[in-house]
């Protein structure tokens, strides 16, 4: 998820400097290509665990901290859809990029649905202790507000009942992973106001919320954009609201950027942040509320959110670049894979 944002933000020419479009577009199709090996090594292993390790996945799932973070495997798989659709005609030929992303989008949907029910499930049958409650919560509903981003790219090459059935699921989804995040939301607010800071290790899970405010800002604009023909006449007021929408709900992203980077350099003076895989929970969130930033910045043709989205992207390619080189050391010591 965070090497294929990545991907989407560096093709988009953070900062809109013409002289850097094609550098991006390179860079970017070279980190969309990374994206998909790296997807296709997580679904091996990913199903190789639930195939021979059934019993220790299922305990996983039920566990209050890991069992969002099953939810990044569908995650993953519609970020590649998504990436897909920005840049896959520069790396594929148009139709296999169009048959790419419709097997990405279905198989990821129906496995978001699967994972995100039962972790639901889990959750309300379990008996998790309100200090439980931690950022990695925000990973299904983040995923589930994802679904739509896969769906439109679709809607231009299938007929106009399909295209409405697809821009009817999309809404759909967006309000389901939507209000789920609002509700996972109030309880870790609840939780940091009410309680102790979370210990250190999960400092990177406070950022993942940035996830789903970053797509519930992009999928409104996206919606309405792909609808345009199913809404008629009333086009421009959809593009409109979604654009008042999504601005509103960027908004109160930067008060939590504001809030999560505050509360890191609390965590940093008292101590290390220990690594593990967690720490890509800094990357993917960033990187969606950086491409939001962009995309508000041109649809309401501002260049100062411009420039913001270009800092933005400094920090979303350092979180990048030290997620992958801590990953890769800890990989090599073996540490990575203690639990």
């Amino acid at each position: 998820m965070g090497t294929a944002i990545l991907a989407v933000a560096t093709d988009a020419n953070p900062g809109n400097l013409a002289g850097l479009a094609g550098v991006g577009h390179v860079a970017g199709s070279v980190l969309g290509v990374a994206a998909y090996l790296l997807g296709a090594v997580v679904l091996v292993a990913t199903a190789a665990r639930w195939t021979r390790h059934t019993r220790a996945a299922v305990a996983d799932l039920r566990h209050p901290v890991l069992g969002g973070l099953h939810a990044t495997l569908p995650g993953a798989i519609l970020v590649l859809a998504v990436m897909t659709a920005a840049l896959g005609e520069r790396l594929m030929p148009a139709g296999l990029a169009t048959a790419t992303i419709a097997v990405l989008a279905v198989v990821g949907t129906v496995l978001a649905l699967v994972f995100g029910v039962a972790f639901g499930y889990a959750l309300l049958t379990g008996d998790a202790p309100a200090g439980a409650v931690n950022g990695g919560w925000f990973i299904p509903p983040v995923v589930t507000v994802i679904v739509p981003m896969a769906l439109t790219p679709l809607m231009p090459h299938v007929g106009a009942d399909l295209a409405r059935l697809l821009l009817f699921a999309g809404y759909a989804f967006l309000g389901l992973g939507f209000i789920l995040f609002l509700l996972v939301l109030g309880m870790l607010h609840d939780r940091l106001v009410l309680h102790p800071l979370p210990p250190a290790q999960l400092a990177p899970s406070l950022w993942i919320a940035l996830g789903p405010i970053g797509v519930s800002a992009l999928v409104p604009m996206n919606l309405a954009r792909a609808g345009q023909a199913a809404f008629a006449a009333d086009s421009t007021v959809v593009a409109t609201v979604s654009r008042v929408f999504a601005t509103a709900v960027w908004g109160f992203g930067l008060w939590w950027l504001a809030i999560v980077v505050a509360l890191l350099v609390r965590y940093l003076r008292t101590g290390p942040v220990p690594f593990h895989l967690g720490w890509w929970g800094f990357v993917f969130p960033l990187g969606a509320y950086t491409v939001a930033t962009l995309t508000l910045a041109r649809a309401w043709q501002v260049p100062a959110v411009d420039a913001l989205g270009a800092l933005l992207y400094l920090g979303l390619a350092a979180a990048w670049v030290v997620a992958t080189a801590r990953t890769i050391a800890s990989m090599r010591s073996g540490q990575i894979w203690r639990r």
